[in-house]
């Protein structure tokens, strides 16, 4: 599939050595005035190249609007739009042309298809996410009265030991690690320059808190808002797992320990749920952690083999992020961004 979102929907396109990537985005209604210019800002937080701790691939990634948009609003047409690819080294994966990468996607799409470009990864290229980030930043002025603050709350052992309501969001942008909490920025920085350094890679955690959502998004079985939100998390690439509210830690609680009780306005005393129960939204603030494992290429001989089942040793070349999860703060804001306009598009309709 290509495509995610029922009435607000993403198509995309385009790989990431290839000529240009996009995408075609339907449901989103008419007469919204959208601000261009915070489209592209959002972009710029995802790009590579914007320290020492991200790849050194450089991309300016201006988003080119091609429809759907008329004197700087919405007209409720498909709004098509795409981005140049610029920076591409390909001769740096001609090697990968005939061998398998461990832990990457080479060999499945191979077996699949029959077939695979092995430029940067092709269609299985985290560049694909820039066509979300676009999309997520036009979801986000549909939801102008959201919040949606996303932030990196772990790199490694070093995390932050603050709950979020601590936290000041505006601060998340100040440093290269988007870690809201700066003495803790500073190790994740270190531990970050440290992994590089070594030719190797690291994981984390980005935490994800949405506020003034309001009550009933979400349907009770098939499509809980939980259950969207988890689809669209674990379609980044390299992520491993989501957890809302209290997550794994639910399991070792009672429930007279767990159980989130009511106040007269109906708030509850404690949001162990997370913003969500029964699949549906409570009114109170969603929040979520999403696991980012170490990228898979490293700097660093590996053993493997080629499409011939032969053993080699694997040498990787090429410009590559030693830790993920700076970049993919936006993407993971964007994509909640895409989740919480259908759901909201969904429920408008719902009530016709």
């Amino acid at each position: 599939m290509n495509s995610i979102g029922r009435l607000f929907r993403l198509t995309t396109f385009g790989e990431s050595h290839g000529d240009l990537i996009g995408g075609i985005l339907d449901g989103c209604p008419a007469g919204l005035a959208l601000d261009l210019e915070l489209i592209q800002s959002e972009l710029d937080r995802r790009k590579p190249g914007q320290s020492s701790i991200t790849t050194e691939r450089k991309e300016s990634d201006i988003v080119i609007f091609h429809s759907g948009i008329f004197e700087g609003k919405t007209t409720g047409a498909s709004i098509g739009f795409s981005m140049k690819n610029s920076n591409q080294n390909s001769s740096d994966y001609s090697h990968l042309k005939d061998t398998f990468r461990p832990s990457h996607s080479d060999f499945t799409y191979s077996e699949k298809y029959g077939t695979r470009d092995y430029r940067g990864g092709g269609r299985s290229s985290a560049r694909e996410t820039a066509n979300w980030v676009v999309a997520g930043a036009i979801a986000k002025q549909l939801l102008s009265q959201v919040s949606i603050n996303a932030y990196v709350s772990s790199v490694g052992p070093v995390f932050i030991d603050k709950n979020y309501s601590e936290l000041d969001f505006s601060k998340t942008e100040d440093n290269s690690v988007r870690c809201p909490d700066k003495e803790t920025a500073d190790k994740m920085i270190a531990l970050i320059e440290s992994i590089k350094s070594d030719g190797d890679t690291v994981g984390g955690v980005i935490s994800c808190v949405v506020q003034n959502i309001g009550v009933g998004l979400g349907e009770p079985i098939f499509n809980k808002l939980h259950a969207n939100l988890g689809h669209a998390l674990l379609s980044i690439n390299a992520v491993k797992g989501v957890e809302f509210g209290s997550g794994f830690c639910a399991s070792e609680m009672k429930g007279s320990e767990h159980n989130d009780l009511f106040n007269t306005d109906g708030t509850t005393k404690t949001n162990r749920s997370g913003g969500i129960q029964g699949g549906i939204s409570n009114g109170m603030d969603i929040y979520f952690r999403v696991a980012f494992k170490p990228a898979s290429t490293i700097m660093q001989s590996q053993q493997s083999i080629n499409n011939s089942g032969e053993e080699i040793t694997l040498d990787a070349k090429g410009r590559h992020d030693p830790c993920v999860v700076p970049r993919a703060v936006p993407i993971v804001e964007a994509v909640t961004a895409m989740v919480l306009a259908d759901f909201y598009l969904l429920n408008k309709t719902s009530k016709l």
